[in-house]
């Protein structure tokens, strides 16, 4: 094969695995409807996918807030500005900052969570023993965990960025000598709730929808084997941490007049 075949072969396995995936969406999301009257099934995923991944997304915010102190101190310090670092740690954590990082997070620990889960069931064949008994497997299983995801992301987010802000505090106070009014009084004057907090909870909304349909797709599309389980959870991370870089550029564009 010459190397225009294999572009263009290339080309139209990645464009069909994407309409499969957008057909899959839909039957998610169709199959979103039934789920509430089970709302346990949505609870206990909310349990699997948030409330443990709460432990990595506290001690990774903390020490991000903590970074963000040290960094911001020494910068705004050169223009006689250190008394606006609140609202430094406060802007970067809120507008960027914790939306990506919980995301990336996320789907590092859950989303592969949830690839692996799936995709065992396949291998197990325990997806096609609840068609065999005329159960919907999206609305069993798939739609709980994608409806989990979306659900527990932005809240992850907020825990994220308010843990930094405490971070970056006790940094800015307790070791750089800011002053804890000034630093929490120039955050509440600067911070925006529809430029900093609202646009930073639909980024986190959006990446929790993006992360938790690749999530899903990939378990559901993996190889029933056990090297095809391995392989989707390696896709799973790898282009859902790319899906969000990405979209965090779009998203900030839109948000900011850049588009």
């Amino acid at each position: 094969m010459n190397l225009f075949q294999v572009v263009g072969h290339s080309t139209i396995g990645h464009l069909n695995r994407i309409g499969r995936a957008t057909l899959f969406l839909r039957q998610t999301l169709l199959g979103c409807g039934p789920i509430f009257v089970r709302g346990r099934l949505i609870v206990e995923q909310i349990h699997a996918v948030g409330v443990l991944t709460v432990m990595i997304i506290v001690v990774a915010g903390l020490f991000v807030g903590m970074v963000l102190g040290f960094q911001g101190y020494h910068t705004l310090i050169d223009f006689g500005a250190e008394s606006s670092l609140g609202l430094l740690v406060a802007v970067s954590l809120t507008r960027e900052l914790g939306p990506v990082l919980s995301a990336l997070l996320f789907a590092g620990r859950a989303g592969s969570a949830i690839t692996a889960e799936i995709g065992l069931m396949k291998a197990t064949d325990q997806i096609a023993g609840m068609e065999m008994m005329a159960v919907d497997p999206v609305s069993r299983v798939v739609a709980p965990r994608f409806l989990a995801g979306i659900i527990a992301l932005p809240l992850l987010a907020a825990m994220f960025s308010a843990v930094g802000i405490g971070g970056g505090y006790l940094i800015g106070t307790l070791q750089l000598g800011v002053d804890s009014g000034v630093y929490w009084s120039t955050m509440q004057q600067g911070i925006d709730f529809y430029d900093d907090i609202l646009n930073g909870v639909i980024k986190s909304v959006v990446f929790g929808v993006v992360v938790a349909w690749i999530a899903v797709f990939e378990g559901y599309d993996a190889t029933p084997t056990s090297e095809g389980v391995a392989q989707a959870t390696k896709r799973t991370v790898v282009i859902a941490s790319i899906s969000v870089l990405a979209l965090d550029y779009l998203l900030t564009a839109l948000m900011f007049g850049g588009i």
